[in-house]
């Protein structure tokens, strides 16, 4: 029987005290643990920033990369190797700044892989500037007279982009966020969970309280289908006085990784080469 005890990582945490990053470390270990999923079978694949240290304080394979390029690595292991749980991770900068691109196009190829956003509506590492979705007018360090551009709007990219599932959570809510990453893991294909979260030192504006007094699930209403497209859009477009959380939008497509013919009925990591073969190839590029 797994227990948090063997997720438990030694490297000192260096988040500041009331981080909603505690939370979902806290959550991600509990599903892990629900999903019956050891840390070998586990691979978390983060970038640069607050939100790309979890692995860090977790026991799992991880592998830190270049900002806002965690999805092109995760795809490339999950691509070698079927057999693992594959997670990327990292905060809105991160994914809709840098890796705004490559968010993009893991939707549309739909590989099996769990992609975690923690949105605190700021660069939480890099001394609190403003991030693609800090709101309009938004005063920061780097823009003292309010930000100029309208925040965008991710859930509605991802379903727009027909992202396979799409959902939210609250750092404040670790047994609903908790549900929802054992739904996305589970799921087939590629899952976006956007994480809404405190940051403590630079946004004092969205608090943990401002996030917990506007948060509702949407999934305990009776008449929300999250396979109906039009309503999803409609309510991924909430914010303000009242923010949905929950799984908004999921549907059925073949993952890319079930479908490549050459890694179809075997992982790469399976697959036994002989490298004379490669002779041949070679020798047409000579």
């Amino acid at each position: 029987m797994l227990s948090l005890d063997d997720f438990r990582s030694d490297d000192p945490i260096a988040w500041c005290t009331g981080c909603g990053n505690f939370s979902i470390l806290k959550a991600l270990k509990n599903a892990f643990i629900e999903l019956n999923k050891r840390p070998s079978e586990i691979v978390i694949v983060s970038g640069i920033g607050q939100a790309a240290k979890t692995p860090h304080y977790l026991r799992c394979n991880t592998f830190n990369g270049l900002h806002g390029r965690t999805l092109p690595v995760a795809t490339g292991v999950k691509l070698s190797n079927h057999d693992l749980t594959v997670l990327a991770e990292g905060g809105d900068g991160d994914g809709y700044a840098e890796g705004g691109n490559h968010f993009i196009h893991a939707m549309r190829r739909n590989i099996d892989i769990t992609y975690l956003v923690h949105n605190n509506q700021v660069y939480g590492l890099t001394k609190g500037q403003t991030s693609p979705v800090s709101e309009f007018g938004y005063a920061s360090r780097t823009t003292p007279v309010g930000s100029l551009n309208p925040p965008m709007t991710p859930l509605l990219l991802a379903i727009a982009s027909n992202c396979s599932f799409v959902a939210r959570g609250f750092c404040g809510d670790i047994e609903h966020l908790t549900h929802l990453i054992k739904e996305g893991v589970s799921h087939n294909g590629f899952a976006f969970i956007e994480i809404l979260q405190n940051c403590v030192s630079f946004n004092k504006v969205n608090t943990f309280q401002w996030y917990e007094s506007r948060a509702y699930k949407v999934n305990e209403e009776p008449e929300y289908n999250p396979a109906d497209r039009m309503m999803a859009f409609t309510r991924a477009q909430e914010w303000g006085e009242k923010i949905p959380i929950g799984i908004l939008f999921r549907t059925e497509r073949p993952s890319r990784d079930a479908q490549e013919p050459a890694i179809k009925e075997m992982s790469l990591v399976k697959q036994k080469v002989d490298p004379a073969s490669f002779a041949s190839i070679f020798e047409r590029f000579r």
